[in-house]
């Protein structure tokens, strides 16, 4: 077991809105450790990237987390005033947002983006900024960094921008990588190229990496562990492998069937019936029972315990609790 880098305590995260507070992510937990590799998994809307902008302490405004605790090596980050945080993005947490044409900034140059984090927290001159952003630059594989150091945004590829963003979140070496899908835009040549070179920098820094993403092709060559995460809750959580080979929540299972396998002629997709449920919609019980062609009376009525099947596989589930027929033995 390595050491541990950041541990997220029952957090909930919610938004004020005219109807009151929404939550978005209820009572999760997880931790990481230094050198490996967490995917979050789930379909768009069940809390992933809420959960990353929580930790990272860069929420809407009208957001915020009402209960539990964020320790990033022991402190807890979430107590942290908005200086101090800003502080610690860049320098010890960084993230790899989703759409880079986006994220960047389309009016200043590749280098005066690069630059910037080098001279606001390693106090560089420009000069030096320069050389090391060039080297950057190299160290994401980008071909002829002189140049592109002095290219705007629109000028570059998908690649090379979603290179460019990884570059700057490794700027300050960072002890926390967080991708929220970072290959979504991008086609599968060049996908496989990002994810290789996350891994690899990942190995030679020692970085934590926290990916969110709703490609279970992605969480099976990137990921040490899983969590899989459904309407804003923690549904399952363990090794790639147990995940994979030993599913045990019915909508983990769902989201492994609605994968492709162009390996069997005879296979076919099966998609989870119905759809995700609004933040606002209340639902009594475990979340996901209305899509469950498992649900029993007690899912309709309880929240499902977390079991553990092991010492790194968790569920919440009634079905693996010594639940028969809707009632507990």
């Amino acid at each position: 077991m390595g050491e541990t880098l950041l541990e997220v305590k029952n957090i909930v995260t919610e938004f004020r809105t005219a109807d009151g507070l929404v939550p978005a992510v209820r009572d999760v937990s997880f931790s990481l450790q230094k050198g490996e590799t967490l995917c979050i998994v789930g379909e768009s809307g069940c809390g992933k990237s809420i959960t990353s902008l929580s930790v990272i302490g860069l929420l809407p405004s009208n957001g915020m987390i009402t209960n539990g605790e964020i320790l990033y090596e022991g402190e807890k980050i979430h107590q942290l005033s908005p200086e101090k945080m800003r502080q610690l993005r860049g320098t010890k947490i960084s993230m790899i947002f989703q759409e880079p044409m986006t994220a960047l900034n389309p009016v200043l140059t590749v280098g005066f983006q690069l630059r910037e984090p080098l001279m606001l927290h390693h106090k560089l001159s420009k000069k030096e900024a320069t050389k090391q952003g060039i080297e950057l630059l190299k160290q994401v594989g980008i071909p002829y960094p002189e140049k592109r150091m002095n290219q705007y945004p629109h000028e570059l590829s998908g690649g090379m921008r979603q290179r460019v963003m990884i570059a700057i979140a490794l700027s300050c070496n960072p002890g926390l990588l967080i991708a929220d899908e970072p290959t979504t835009a991008l086609d599968v040549t060049i996908q496989a190229q990002i994810l290789d070179l996350i891994n690899d920098l990942k190995e030679q820094y020692n970085m934590g990496v926290m990916m969110i993403t709703h490609d279970m092709g992605v969480v099976a060559e990137v990921a040490d562990r899983v969590m899989v995460m459904y309407a804003g809750k923690k549904v399952e959580e363990g090794l790639v492998e147990e995940i994979f080979d030993n599913p045990k929540h019915p909508y983990t299972n769902g989201l492994l069937k609605s994968v492709p396998n162009v390996d069997d002629p005879d296979f076919e997709l099966e998609p989870i019936k119905g759809s995700l449920p609004s933040l606002t919609e209340e639902i009594t019980g475990c979340r996901f029972h209305p899509r469950c062609e498992f649900a029993m009376d007690v899912c309709r009525s309880s929240e499902p315990p977390l079991v553990s099947l092991s010492n790194s596989h968790h569920i919440n589930c009634w079905l693996e609790s010594g639940c028969t027929n809707g009632h507990v033995k």
